[in-house]
């Protein structure tokens, strides 16, 4: 199993890579600078600030200093946040994503793989349809049009819960950021298990299981176990798609998260708030992929034996 992850750690380097030069290129080619003001700043204070940051080097010189500050667990400073360094930003925010990103995901998974379940142990009944039909709902409709729609029913009507911010960390400020993150991943786990659980209800080794006379609720747990695989296999993705996706959630309920400083970053054309936001996205992506693919080889060995 050290093996496995090692050579996956070793493999997922070049990718960071290519997704570290991209980005750090392709920002520079917005327009505007970090140092860009609605009163621009004197020559000259434009020239000091260029040469404190290093800006007036030439871009791959920029890119070899950036690279070399990286490997060292260096960020850099914001260009935003003057008094602070990146890594302090993300002292600050990631906490905050963590938590929203792990309860959407725990939400997911509780209510997508049971309803799913629920959904394939009454195929073709009434519950089946609703299970359907409320997936295709939480896919169908986008986060920003959901989210303004739970601030007006249970924030401003109802008044039960706070529509934004997060004073103090009470944990009622997180009900609907964490719902709005979760649904659509309901959706898609709940379609997920229903087609897997289906599929292995309907195999061979079930109906011999059924023929032999083994209660039903055995049946459903080793029937369960089977039709788990495809789900493990995309909780890496789905993992890092609530983390990215919190970009958006952070920024409409004011939660002071890593997805709102990259949204000012990307406004202020802050390069190096953009550039540490990708790096961690990145290596989130890939450290969630490994323990998807460690967990599918604990639900079937075979998988183990394949690596």
């Amino acid at each position: 199993m050290i093996g496995f992850v090692l050579r996956r750690l070793l493999q997922a380097i070049p990718t960071l890579f290519v997704v570290v030069t991209l980005s750090f290129f392709l920002i520079r080619l917005a327009p505007g600078g970090p140092f860009d003001l609605e009163r621009p700043l004197p020559p000259a204070a434009m020239a000091n600030l260029a040469r404190v940051y290093g800006l007036d080097q030439p871009l791959v010189v920029q890119y070899g200093r950036y690279l070399a500050a990286l490997l060292t667990g260096d960020f850099g400073p914001s260009f935003s946040f003057r008094d602070l360094t990146v890594a302090e930003l993300f002292a600050r925010g990631l906490p905050v994503s963590i938590t929203l990103g792990a309860l959407a995901l725990g939400l997911a998974l509780v209510l997508g793989i049971g309803l799913g379940a629920l959904a394939a142990f009454r195929r073709g009944g009434a519950i089946d349809r609703l299970v359907g039909l409320t997936a295709g709902l939480t896919l169908a409709v986008p986060t920003f049009v959901v989210a303004p729609l739970l601030q007006i029913v249970f924030g401003l009507s109802l008044r039960w819960l706070p529509v934004g911010s997060w004073e103090g960390g009470a944990p009622a400020h997180l009900v609907l950021p964490v719902v709005t993150l979760a649904l659509p991943q309901v959706g898609a786990l709940a379609r997920l298990t229903r087609a897997s659980l289906a599929e292995v209800l309907a195999a061979q080794p079930v109906r011999t299981q059924r023929a032999m006379g083994l209660p039903p609720h055995r049946i459903a747990r080793h029937a369960l176990r089977g039709a788990l695989l495809p789900v493990v296999a995309i909780l890496g993705p789905t993992a890092a798609s609530l983390l990215t996706g919190s970009v958006l959630v952070e920024t409409i309920f004011g939660l002071p998260g890593i997805g709102r400083y990259f949204i000012d970053g990307a406004l202020n054309r802050d390069y190096t708030l953009v550039m540490g936001t990708v790096v961690l996205v990145a290596l989130f992506v890939i450290v969630l992929n490994i323990v998807a693919d460690l967990l599918s080889g604990l639900i079937d060995p075979r998988l183990r034996i394949s690596r």
